[in-house]
């Protein structure tokens, strides 16, 4: 049984019940039984099957707690980086729960999420200016210029925007030039726009631009050569515990 598995069980249509006896086989398991491995899961990889919880949307106390835990790995790792190390004690705290929040948020994208509209920021309306004739007296009109809300252009009124990339989130596009070379026959290759994750990752430099305004300014060369390694590892680590939730969810229902 891997993590997959367990969605389905937050939720459930009905309830079953079963007097079919124990076994270790992943079919025959109750539903007592699943609650248990999980249970044993969460307490050995408390990260790793948080950050899964989180990112399927299935628990804000789940997101919530991983975003905690994994800022506590920041605190712990953070004196390994010299630029970091040599950051007051409260002010370090703040950046570190800032790039906690954002490595979640990048490892939680997908291909199927969606993100606020950067353009009416979730408003789904935007002012703009237009010219309108105003009756001044009869017969007379007059054109002015006035501010109205219309509809955002970019998100259509949806007030967010998919993370999906230009190739739809397959990760492939057709290579128009192999397809030429092949009398028309479709050829495809991997999309250099998300090299082939199907989704656009968040930019780091937003998150620099984030703590420039909240917490503390970064020079941009700063950022690049001391913090944006020990962003990219924060990501890193909340796959890396995600894959060993897995391991243990499995160990645990053999």
């Amino acid at each position: 049984m891997n993590l997959e598995n367990t969605v389905k069980y937050h939720f459930a249509k009905s309830t079953m019940i079963s007097d079919s006896p124990r076994a270790t086989a992943s079919d025959s398991l109750t539903g007592t039984d699943i609650m248990a491995a999980i249970g044993m899961t969460q307490t050995r990889a408390a990260l790793g099957f948080s950050a899964f919880l989180g990112k399927m949307d299935i628990s804000d106390y789940d997101r919530d707690r991983a975003i905690k835990l994994l800022t506590q790995y920041a605190m712990e790792q953070c004196d390994k980086v010299a630029a970091l190390r040599k950051l007051e004690t409260d002010i370090k705290l703040k950046v570190m729960q800032v790039l906690a929040t954002f490595a979640f948020a990048d490892y939680s994208r997908s291909a199927a999420s969606t993100r606020t509209c950067d353009c009416c920021q979730g408003n789904k309306f935007v002012e703009a200016q237009v010219m309108t004739m105003k009756h001044i007296g009869r017969p007379n009109l007059e054109e002015r210029r006035e501010t109205v809300k219309v509809l955002c252009h970019k998100c259509k009124g949806k007030g967010v925007l998919t993370n999906a990339c230009q190739c739809n989130g397959k990760g492939m596009v057709l290579d128009k030039e192999k397809t030429i070379l092949q009398g028309g026959v479709p050829a495809y290759k991997t999309c250099i726009r998300c090299n082939g994750r199907g989704y656009a990752r968040l930019l780091p430099d937003s998150v620099r631009k984030y703590i420039c305004a909240t917490v503390m300014d970064i020079p941009e060369t700063t950022w690049r050569r001391s913090y944006k390694d020990f962003f990219e590892s924060l990501v890193g680590e909340c796959i890396k515990q995600e894959e060993y939730a897995n391991r243990m969810l499995n160990k645990v229902t053999q």
